[in-house]
Order: C-alpha cells, then structure tokens, then sequence
C-alpha cells in the first residue's frame, strides 16, 4: 500500500528547532517525578498534613490533565510558539514560587500554577512538530525523539534529583527548571516558526470551565479509587465529570467555534489510534507504580537505588523511540505496532512469574514490555497528528495527550483496586495476634501499613507479618501484570482489526 507523498524536507533549522522543542518537555516529565525523592525534606520542613502532602504530590498532575484540552486549542488560536513561550515563562515562575514556599498552602498552589503551565509545553510541541516536519518519514522521527525527550526526563528525574538532594535543600529540585526554560525563551524565537489556525472563531470560556472541571473531577475519583478503595466520594467524583464531559460535548456540537472539532473523530483512524494509546498507558502506568513499590517494599531498597534500577526500561524505552521509525519506515505501522504489543504481552507474562525474591526477572519482564509499548506510543501519537489538517494540529494534540493521562489514571485506579483486593483477600488469616482492630486493619489495607505496624509486633511475629504482607502485595501484583497482558493481547487484536487501511503501511 502507498502511504501519501512526501513534503518537503526539513532544514538544519527544523532539526536544530527540535532539538530546542525536547527541553521542555524533558523538564514536563522531570517535574512529575523528581518530587517523590524530596518528599521527606519537605515533610521536615514545611510539616503538611497527610492530605495536603498527597495535594502536593498530585495537583501538579491533575492539573496538567484538566487544562490540555483548552492549552491544545487555544494554541491554534494565538499561535503554537506564543503558547510555548508564554507556558515557559509562566512555568519557571512558578518554579521559583514553589522554591519559596513557606508553608504547604504555598507548595500546593505552587505546584497547581507549575501543572496548568506544563499543560501548554506538550501540546505546543507536539503541534509545532506537525507544522515543522511536512514529510512523513522525517515527522515519525521527530515524533520518536519528542517522546523520547519525555522518556528521559522521567529517567533522569529521580536521579537528578537525589543528586541534587544529596548537596542543597529541598528547594533546589524546583530551581532546575529555571535555566533550562530561560534558554527556551531566548532559542525559541530564533528557531521555532510561529503556526496558528488563520480563522480561530471566537474561545468558548464555558467550554473550558467544562472540559477542565471534566477531567479534574474523573481524574480524581480514580485516584481516591487507587489510594483508598472504592468509596462513595471516588463514584460521585467521576459521575460528575462524566456527566460534565456528556455535557460538554453536547455543547461542542451546538457551536459554530467549538473547543474540540468532534470531526476529528470522524477522520480515518484518529479514534482507533487515540483508544490504543490509552490502553497501552492503562497498562504501562499502573505497572510502572507496582514495580518501584516492590523494589522498595518488597526487596527493601532505598529510593536512589530503586530508581537506578528502573533505569534499563527508560533507556530502553528512550531505545526504542529512535528505533520505531526506522522499523514502521521498512515493515509498516500495523505490523510494527502490533508486533510491539505482542511484545509488551511477553513483559507482562514474566511479571506474573515475579516472587519475592526475583530482581532479575523483574528487570527483565520491565525491559520487554517498555520497548514493546514505544510502538504504541510514537506511532498512535503520528497517526493522531498526522490526521488532523495542520490548522487543528494543536486539538489534536492535546486529545492526545488527554487519551494518556486518562488512560494511565485509570490504569492506576482500576488495576490498582484489583491488586489491592487481592492483597486484603491475600493477608486474611495471615495477620499474628498482639495487634488491635486498628493496627490490624492498617496491616490488611496495604504493604506499607503491615510494615508500620510489624515495628509493635516481637522479632518473630513481625518478621512474620513483614513476610505474608510482602507475599500478598506480590500476588496481587501478579494479578495486575496478568489482567495488563490479556487487555495488550486485547489491543493488538484491535490495532489489527482497526488500523488495517488506515494507517500508512508504505514499505521502502
């Protein structure tokens, strides 16, 4: 099958461009990550309470999620590289705000300002990317370095920051941002060109209020699903931002300017390409969360280690982003992508085979199922920019983007609360007496709870509990890995299915 002809070449100035482009978004995944190391430090310092230290933790991420939407299409409005150069700017402020906070209060709106900022950098990037790159072998690569910039940023996060931590205060992982966006605002004018829709209609504020209220609420009602269970607060979160989502998009087809052109779901493939990046995210998040609580949990590692050890999947991931382009170029997006997902399968079905005891096999199982997830991933998000016309190559995007946070939210949620039902279930009979209906309950509620709670047992009867709650969190995990393997076999059946006369086949 031909795949469209070719556009124009890119210039050193687009490469060099892309190049400036991968900053950002390498700081966007740092900043998701990098706090986690610096958690005990602000503790000590700041002393939150319980939930405002998940706020901090979370709002950065909920607010990414809540504003890509509006980001995406209001950089087709006012211009891809203004978005970009306004996010930026916004973004170190912000960063130097949470680096002065003096109470969580500060932290937290801090970090809520850092997400709606972080929510302009991929969606701009991305659309700039389209724009930039007009043939389609040379986008598919520019696309693979983009995710692999994010790749890295999660890679070196943890890192960087224990490094960091290791010298100066808690602030300094905040500061990193700085000159790093300070360099984007003076490269991005010289070597970014300025896109935008030539009639963008009029900015329906009711439908960002919709969209962001939307998405902030379904995100959240997964999250207290995946932390505390299900609960009645968790269902009628996410039945209002379901029912605001119904109700937003009942007001995007009654607009003659809407927020989201609905037509793009209309376009041959856009849809399936969106779902399959969702479900590959459901399944990649969740058990990215599983892996580093066992390395710390489980086999007791610190924090820098655990992250040293997650290394081989990002760099295999960040692998896989160069590679992908080059085999889709010679075998075909299909046969790529679903030979990454069947790929992604074999991961998953060594992660059921993890004991307490297994690091090499759980390197390995995390190996496999990253590289064959990159398919997924850069060749969903080409697919999704690549059939958007490039006046809507900003909407386009942030639905991406949005299929990735959702999909990963909900993978949390809903292979988290599998896991731990299957961890209660597990610890049942199995908790030594000596400890009081509360402390018990902790013990059965989660692996960090049994550990807490073994400190007031003797040696032995605590060794024990650390023992069963150690064996119960890897079944449950085994259960997860296992649901995720089935739901990738599920997925590659529908790329086949789907994506079949869709997607560019072209072979060279």
């Amino acid at each position: 099958m031909s795949g469209p002809p070719p556009g124009p070449r890119a210039s050193r100035r687009e490469w060099i461009g892309l190049a400036v482009i991968a900053l950002p978004c390498l700081l966007y995944a740092m900043d998701l990550t990098v706090l986690n190391l610096a958690i005990p430090a602000i503790t000590a310092d700041l002393r939150p309470t319980a939930s405002q230290m998940l706020w901090i933790v979370d709002i950065y991420g909920f607010f990414i999620a809540g504003s890509l939407i509006t980001m995406g299409t209001l950089g087709d409005r006012i211009g891809r590289r203004r978005l970009l150069l306004i996010g930026a700017s916004a973004f170190g402020a912000a960063s130097v705000l949470a680096a002065l906070s003096s109470s969580a209060e500060m932290l937290i709106a801090a970090r809520a300002l850092l997400g709606v900022a972080g929510a302009t950098l991929a969606p701009s990037t991305l659309s700039l990317i389209r724009n930039m790159f007009l043939d389609p072998h040379e986008r598919t690569v520019a696309i693979g370095i983009w995710i692999a910039s994010f790749s890295a940023g999660g890679a070196i996060g943890p890192l960087l920051g224990g490094v960091v931590l290791a010298h100066f205060s808690w602030q300094a992982v905040f500061l990193l941002a700085v000159p790093v966006m300070l360099l984007l605002l003076v490269l991005g004018p010289l070597l970014l060109p300025e896109f935008k829709d030539p009639n963008p209609g009029r900015l329906d504020l009711h439908s960002v209020g919709l969209s962001v209220c939307a998405v902030l609420a379904v995100i959240y009602g997964m999250k207290r699903v995946a932390e505390h269970g299900l609960s009645w607060p968790a269902v009628l979160a996410v039945a209002a931002g379901l029912c605001l989502g119904a109700l937003f998009l009942w007001r995007q087809r009654h607009l003659a300017n809407p927020l989201i052109d609905l037509a793009l779901f209309r376009l041959p493939g856009f849809s399936a390409a969106l779902a399959i990046n969702l479900l590959g995210f459901f399944a990649m998040f969740a058990s990215f969360l599983y892996i580093a609580q066992y390395l710390q949990l489980v086999l007791g590692m610190d924090p820098l280690t655990a992250g040293l050890w997650t290394l081989p999947s990002s760099l295999g991931f960040i692998a896989g982003s160069f590679i992908v382009p080059l085999a889709a170029r010679r075998l075909g997006t299909v046969p790529v992508m679903t030979g990454g997902l069947l790929m992604s399968v074999l991961g998953f079905v060594l992660l059921v085979f993890v004991g307490t005891a297994d690091l090499g096999l759980l390197v390995t199982g995390s190996l496999i199922f990253s590289v064959g997830l990159t398919p997924v991933v850069a060749l969903t998000t080409d697919l999704v920019v690549s059939s958007a016309p490039p006046e809507r190559a900003g909407s386009a995007s942030s639905l991406s983007e949005t299929s990735t946070e959702l999909g990963g939210a909900l993978g949390i949620a809903v292979l988290g609360s599998i896991a731990a039902a299957v961890y209660r279930t597990a610890m049942t009979g199995r908790i030594p007496a000596g400890l009081d209906a509360t402390a018990t309950e902790a013990a059965r509620g989660t692996i960090g709870g049994a550990m807490a709670m073994a400190g007031q047992l003797p040696a032995a009867a605590g060794a024990g509990l650390l023992q069963a709650a150690r064996e119960a969190y890897v079944l449950g995990m085994q259960a997860s890995t296992a649901l995720s393997a089935v739901i990738m076999l599920g997925t590659a059946v529908m790329a086949v299915v789907l994506l079949r006369g869709h997607a560019d086949n072209r072979r060279v």
